[in-house]
């Protein structure tokens, strides 16, 4: 039986929220998904028309762009049949307007034949004239604007059956892209550097160089995380580090347990300060160079101030990455992932005396990965190397790992050993190429990202770009900080979201009052911090793959760290207007 309190009372049993089990990642995106289903049902589809720019490059060389026109916004509607019959009466009469817009004659001259009430923009594609070749023509006369169109996806259907249906979308998700992109390229990297890492962990060198590495620094050991943290960060500012923080991530994690520490702060040292980096850069080719470009600004300028920032917010988050460190080791049971964390101590704990021998196999093998990372760094940062050649180098390491692991007879390791090792690593990352082809599949749903085909995001951004117009200067820029940490949530890519939000936010900034600069800086920081959150992050989502930790423990660990970031962002932003930072 219960006892009574002071006041005679039975005191009821409290519930403990601390001990609520998480959503599986799964599951959250799963009720992302039905909501941005339930989104289109609100908020009707638009687009843009497009063009090709060119600006200077990091490399000061030439390089063009497809961004969107702001000025060409228009919602989703049918077509004004009896306008368009004439319309086309009219360019089949005009050679010369024939001839420019490239019309098939044989086909608009049968096109016409049919009963006009029927046409749809897929038969005017079909004879050679887009609707971006209309609206330029016509406006908006072309259109039947009583009633604007929703783009909403059935609830079940593929492209040959009905259309896309957005319970499909894991399956669409992950055919999307292609082998230098999200989906398909990304997942396959994530399995080829699963299976390659499953042979380098199987011979132990990992294991024998980290418990070596303890025993020589003999206490100097927690400096190491401050100062990987810097080395990260700097990756991500000078050539964009996002998904070869992968790799190392299966490195850190079992590194920083053996330290005391969790895989959270695993994650913070390398991928979180990667983003840190990025979102504070000077001279990233794929986001302050890319969205200066677009927004005409030269490029790599202001990078006095970026550096200043660079340093200040890369110390600053340091620190609170090592005021949590240092709470786990002090305390491990209270960290949110200790009960996963479990796995990595279980292995380490397992490893016999012998095992933790550094010989000189372990040291051949631990050289040859520091030469395939200088080589793929390399490769990324002078040749271009992406996602292909990134797999290939990842494979070349797994494959001479395993080699040198059978002509050492590193634990036991044989030819089959090597196999059954691959196919262990590509299981244990399969479930994150999955999570990969899921968070692309939320775009699909909102009607993708591409500004010149309708979709809510289209309606979104041109929705918030009239929200701002007017607003006072400082006001105008924390609003463009926060709407492009908020629109980051669903467009990870930073120079996608370069692509789509700079030909408006430009324009913008100059009617709020504020540098196009000042537009640049708050899309770096809103596109960079946020990458450290959100779960459709193919990045993010690879690395928490690696560490065991689900998205939604993660997110109670990081989103005290986002508060942080966006007081830092808010700072930096104000201090740039009272500048009027150029």
């Amino acid at each position: 039986m219960f006892g009574k309190n002071k006041k005679g009372r039975v005191p009821s049993a409290k519930k403990d929220f601390t001990k609520l089990k998480t959503p599986h990642t799964y599951a959250i995106i799963f009720f992302v998904v039905i909501a941005c289903w339930l989104l289109t049902f609100l908020i009707p589809a638009g687009k843009f028309s497009t063009h090709e720019i060119e600006y200077t490059d990091a490399n000061g060389e030439t390089a063009t762009r497809t961004v969107l026109m702001a000025d060409t916004f228009r919602y989703s509607y049918n077509l004004n049949t009896d306008f368009v019959a004439d319309a086309l009466a009219d360019i089949s009469e005009d050679q010369e307007l024939m001839d420019e817009l490239e019309v098939d004659p044989e086909a608009l001259a049968a096109l016409m034949e049919t009963d006009s009430s029927a046409w749809t923009q897929e038969d005017l594609d079909a004879v050679g004239i887009s609707d971006d070749e209309m609206y330029s023509l016509y406006g908006e006369d072309f259109y039947d604007t009583s009633e604007r169109l929703h783009k909403t996806a059935g609830i079940w259907g593929t492209e040959d059956f009905g259309g896309f249906g957005f319970l499909n979308y894991v399956f669409e998700g992950l055919v999307t892209g292609d082998r230098s992109g999200s989906a398909v390229g990304l997942c396959a990297l994530i399995l080829v550097i699963g299976g390659s890492f499953g042979i380098i962990m199987k011979t132990g060198a990992i294991d024998a160089g980290i418990y070596a590495f303890i025993r020589k620094t003999k206490g100097l050991e927690r400096l190491a995380l401050p100062l990987l943290f810097i080395l990260f960060s700097l990756g991500g500012a000078t050539f964009g580090m996002a998904e070869e923080c992968i790799p190392f991530a299966m490195i850190m994690v079992p590194f920083v347990i053996a330290l005391g520490y969790d895989s959270i702060v695993a994650v913070t040292v390398t991928y979180v300060a990667s983003q840190v980096g990025n979102a504070v850069s000077w001279m990233s080719p794929f986001s302050v160079a890319v969205a200066q470009g677009i927004a005409g600004v030269p490029v790599l300028s202001g990078a006095t101030f970026r550096l200043i920032m660079w340093v200040v917010v890369t110390l600053a988050a340091a620190g609170f990455m090592m005021v949590y460190a240092e709470g786990v080791r002090k305390t491990p049971e209270k960290s949110v992932v200790y009960t996963g964390d479990a796995y990595f101590r279980s292995r380490m704990d397992t490893v016999t005396e012998e095992e933790r021998e550094f010989n000189l196999g372990h040291k051949l093998i631990l050289l040859e990965m520091l030469a395939v990372l200088i080589w793929i760094v390399w490769g990324v940062t002078q040749r271009g190397f992406y996602i292909p050649e990134i797999a290939s180098q990842f494979f070349v390491m797994g494959f001479v790992a395993g080699v040198i692991a059978i002509i050492f007879k590193l634990n036991g390791m044989t030819i089959n050993g090597m196999a059954s090792a691959f196919q262990g690593g590509i299981a244990d990352l399969a479930g994150t190429a999955v999570v990969v082809g899921m968070a692309k599949g939320i775009l699909l749903v909102l009607g993708g990202s591409d500004a010149d085909v309708p979709s809510v995001l289209n309606t979104i951004l041109y929705g918030i770009g009239n929200a701002l117009d007017g607003v006072p200067a400082f006001l105008g820029a924390w609003f463009m900080y926060i709407f492009q940490s908020l629109f980051n949530l669903v467009v990870t890519s930073n120079s996608g979201q370069a692509a789509l939000t700079m030909p408006i936010m430009a324009p913008l900034s100059d009617l709020v009052g504020v540098s196009r600069q000042i537009a640049v800086l708050a899309y770096q920081l809103g596109a960079g911090f946020v990458d450290a959150f959100t779960p459709v992050s193919a990045s993010l989502i690879g690395v928490l793959g690696v560490a065991r930790i689900e998205w939604g423990k993660w997110a109670k660990f990081q989103i005290k760290m986002q508060a942080f970031f966006f007081v830092l962002g808010t700072i930096f932003i104000a201090i740039a207007v009272a500048i009027n930072f150029q």
